[in-house]
């Protein structure tokens, strides 16, 4: 886990790291977090840039802070994040395929015919 894009800053893509992992199952709601130390050594990276990423996931409330315990994945925080996630794909990511699919001249049947084979290919 320490294959880090020089084009976003190492706090963000911790923070986004976590709500991946959170939407995976890895953390469940209510469940501790890594402490900011534990994670800085283990990813060879700043204990502040840990604190920055942390603090991040607070202030967007999947993440609470409790004083003299640490870390803890909120109640509610998969739910959130799965309806952002939803709100993004229908407003940008949706657009987005359309504007493919017409410019490849692939149809909406066509289209569909290969998402559901795929998904037949992850069950």
């Amino acid at each position: 886990m320490s294959d880090w894009d020089e084009d976003q800053p190492i706090f963000r893509q911790l923070a986004r790291r976590i709500t991946d992992q959170i939407l995976q199952g890895a953390w469940s709601e209510g469940q501790a977090l890594p402490s900011v130390r534990v994670v800085a050594g283990d990813l060879k990276i700043n204990h502040l840039t840990v604190m920055k990423g942390y603090q991040l996931l607070v202030d967007e409330g999947l993440v609470e802070k409790r004083r003299g315990q640490g870390m803890f994945v909120a109640e509610g925080a998969l739910e959130q994040l799965l309806v952002s996630q939803k709100k993004h794909f229908i407003e940008t990511d949706i657009p987005a395929i359309a504007t493919k699919l017409q410019r490849l001249n692939i149809s909406v049947s066509e289209f569909i015919e290969q998402i559901e084979q795929h998904l037949e290919e992850k069950i």
